[in-house]
């Protein structure tokens, strides 16, 4: 892991501020709020934001939004292109001590459990080549028995990883099974830590279930009417396929099934509000291995707490 920018002994760490919680929860309202508030600029910590033409499905912040705060890891790179996790936290890590080092507060914003371990925790991404020839033979093998099947493989050989990844998320299926079969060793048995040194408060944002699905049911609609069909079909026009590992998003996979004819519009929409109540229960089981989480209940209105949380933080 590359070393965040060396500090002085005698210093105090620098600071970091996470806002994590599940998809529709209201980050991006939050963080925007806190940024403004306390200096700050917003570090993506979201798998699918990284992609450029992906702005509708991925809820990405608008540009009046990024506009309003700096961000960072946001819309940088095209679907054809793979963010491996190591090249992630590199860049999270760049970005959070330039913004250190012009005065300011890095807040790290998403709701991608792993892309927010490797920054807090400084996760040690095992360095394993990869295999073309094999990483062919588990794509075949998933679409001819589905990725369900071929997660089911992972579970066998490495549970804990299986565990962190969601049965969609192919690419970094194929990548847990391509380390264990290449090294004869598990992907979590390999992956070590060493903590960045930064001070880092983390505040999770929850809301009941009932609520969060009707949030997500309604956020569902909103995407379809600002425009998530034609956003699908741009990126397919431009000859980007949707077996890509970026177009596996939810939402992605539905409206691509819908364009081509296999299902109604109405059917794409359920089926993505339905995925996305499962893929919510997956992440708040990957936030439980993230410690020291500060939660607080958005229907509670906790913007006044939250706010003199990151006061007392920052001194």
């Amino acid at each position: 892991m590359p070393s965040p920018a060396e500090q002085s002994p005698v210093m105090a760490e620098p600071p970091l501020i996470v806002i994590l919680g599940p998809t529709a929860v209201g980050k991006t309202s939050l963080s925007l709020d806190l940024a403004a508030r306390f200096n700050g600029e917003i570090v993506g910590a979201d798998s699918r934001q990284i992609y450029q033409g992906m702005d509708i499905g991925t809820a990405k912040p608008s540009a009046e939004e990024q506009a309003r705060v700096p961000h960072h890891l946001v819309d940088i790179q095209p679907p054809d292109k793979q963010m491996a996790l190591a090249t992630y936290q590199q860049m999270a890590f760049s970005v959070i001590d330039e913004i250190h080092r012009r005065g300011r507060v890095p807040f790290l914003v998403g709701g991608s459990a792993l892309y927010l371990r490797a920054v807090t925790e400084g996760l040690q991404i095992p360095e394993v080549a990869p295999n073309p020839a094999l990483r062919s033979e588990l794509e075949g093998f998933a679409h001819e028995n589905g990725r369900a099947a071929l997660h089911a493989r992972l579970q066998a050989s490495d549970p804990v990883a299986a565990a962190q990844i969601h049965p969609n998320n192919l690419r970094r299926v194929i990548r847990a099974l391509e380390i264990v079969q290449t090294t004869g060793r598990r992907k979590s048995d390999l992956e070590a830590a060493t903590p960045p040194p930064y001070r880092i408060l983390k505040i999770g944002l929850d809301l009941p279930r009932p609520l969060l699905h009707e949030r997500i049911d309604q956020r569902v609609h909103d995407m379809i009417d600002a425009g998530l069909v034609e956003e699908m079909a741009s990126l397919l026009a431009a000859g980007y396929s949707p077996d890509l590992p970026a177009l596996s998003s939810l939402g992605y996979q539905e409206i691509a099934a819908y364009l081509h004819g296999d299902i109604t519009l109405a059917a794409a929409v359920e089926r993505i509000q339905i995925e996305t109540h499962r893929f919510v229960r997956h992440q708040y089981t990957w936030f439980r291995r993230i410690p020291d989480i500060h939660w607080f209940d958005t229907t509670e209105y906790p913007r006044p707490a939250i706010q003199k949380l990151v006061a007392d933080f920052l001194g």
